[in-house]
């Protein structure tokens, strides 16, 4: 009884899902759309009509190919559960490697390789047909499929140990494994804060020390007013990927470097990259990211607590079409997490706004510090180039906007900076 009340739950959640998200993507759709003809009056003396009519039909196209790529994954959502994917890739998987944890990593290795294969085609369509489209994909199908190797050898070397030490807690240490995991994961995130700027990222792009000694002095001053000490300034070859720019610091502790893309300071002009950094530096100074990352430790730690109550549940596995039995005894932990990976998405799709509005809340904070540092108006600007370097349409449907945008509508967060103390 319970297994079929949960399958009529879970299939309730993805219908429920569904229908909010296309609902959301067709108001979106209708509301670009229904702009499109006119660049918005506050922006009209800023961007050329071509530039917002392209930042329109980016936006349709996006959204569509979203929408297509929804209904797909939950056909195969429907496909590994209730329809019996994954009992099947279980009995398969179990036939080869035998019991232990050979089957528990092969399961999880074989699941990763059928969704990164049915994911290919999307990704592959959205760099080499729309991101050529619109003008933005600078990147060859060489590189393509090279980072998508180094993807897989960098996954394989760092997540094989990962899950090998959380199956193993979930396998030895009894009810609480779920805090032993936490704490291996916890610091595991803290460990690729350190890593990522020197040893992951260079994999991917090539970083050089900032040369423009004005605009280093320039980026120097800044850090110095505000308190920031950086291990360096550096610039990323984004442009042999894409034409969209951007600025971030990455880091931890001592660790921390700024980067910029060199499409950005392609752009900008010496004090819009001042003024834009301004703001990342803001995220620092008023603590969002640590806010956010004592946030994303809170959120895990109370998901491994449901799942190690949900592991032990046989309702859990049968009703998301899986016999947990299988293996006569044997522990089941990798499908257990596969399963809860595959349905929390589902239960929590509609919480989604609460990360929104928090996100949101750090963006006019961390402006409003740009604008006490530096010149509100060189943000503006800076922020109107990229909006239509980037393509970003001007005219979002204010709901789809609430329920998913990190980030404020353009005209919402300009005229805020409007109001700044000049």
């Amino acid at each position: 009884m319970y297994s079929l009340a949960f399958s009529i739950l879970f299939v309730s959640f993805l219908l429920l899902t569904l229908v909010v998200r296309f609902w959301l993507a067709s108001r979106h759709i209708r509301h670009v759309l229904a702009n499109r003809a006119a660049v918005p009056p506050e922006f009209a003396e800023k961007i050329r009509l071509a530039a917002h009519q392209k930042a329109a039909d980016y936006t349709v196209a996006k959204t569509k190919l979203g929408l297509l790529a929804l209904l797909v994954n939950s056909a195969v959502l429907i496909g590994f559960t209730l329809l019996g994917g994954l009992q099947w890739l279980s009995i398969e998987v179990f036939k080869l490697a035998g019991p232990g944890m050979a089957y528990q990593l092969g399961l999880l290795v074989a699941f990763a390789a059928i969704s990164g294969l049915l994911d290919l085609p999307f990704d592959y369509y959205k760099q080499f047909k729309l991101e050529q489209r619109f003008g933005f994909n600078k990147m060859s199908k060489a590189l393509f499929f090279a980072d998508m190797a180094k993807g897989l050898l960098l996954g394989a070397a760092i997540g094989l140990p990962l899950i090998w030490v959380v199956l193993t807690l979930m396998e030895k240490t009894g009810g609480l494994w779920w805090l032993y995991a936490w704490l291996v994961w916890s610091g595991f995130q803290l460990l690729m804060m350190v890593l990522f700027p020197s040893v992951i990222a260079p994999l991917f792009n090539k970083f050089t020390p900032l040369a423009d000694e004005s605009l280093k002095t320039r980026i120097e001053g800044l850090m110095q007013r505000v308190g920031f000490a950086s291990k360096g300034l550096f610039v990323m070859d984004g442009s042999k990927r894409s034409a969209h720019g951007n600025a971030y610091f990455s880091g931890f502790g001592a660790n921390k470097r700024i980067v910029f893309f060199d499409t950005l300071l392609a752009r900008l002009a010496p004090q819009e990259i001042e003024a834009v950094l301004a703001h990342e530096l803001g995220h620092f100074k008023l603590k969002h990211i640590v806010k956010r990352i004592g946030m994303m430790f809170a959120i895990s730690l109370a998901f491994l607590a449901l799942l190690g109550y949900l592991k032990n549940q046989l309702w859990f596995y049968t009703g998301l079409g899986v016999d947990p039995l299988l293996l006569a005894g044997q522990p089941n932990d990798a499908m257990a997490l596969i399963l809860f990976m595959l349905a929390l998405p589902v239960f929590t799709f509609l919480l989604g706004p609460l990360t929104s509005l928090s996100s949101r809340k750090h963006e006019f904070e961390a402006d409003a510090f740009a604008a006490s540092h530096t010149d509100a108006r060189d943000l503006v600007s800076a922020l109107v180039k990229m909006y239509e370097d980037n393509a970003s349409t001007l005219t979002p449907d204010p709901l789809h906007s609430a329920f998913y945008d990190s980030h404020p509508p353009a005209s919402v967060r300009i005229r805020q900076l409007n109001l700044a103390p000049q």
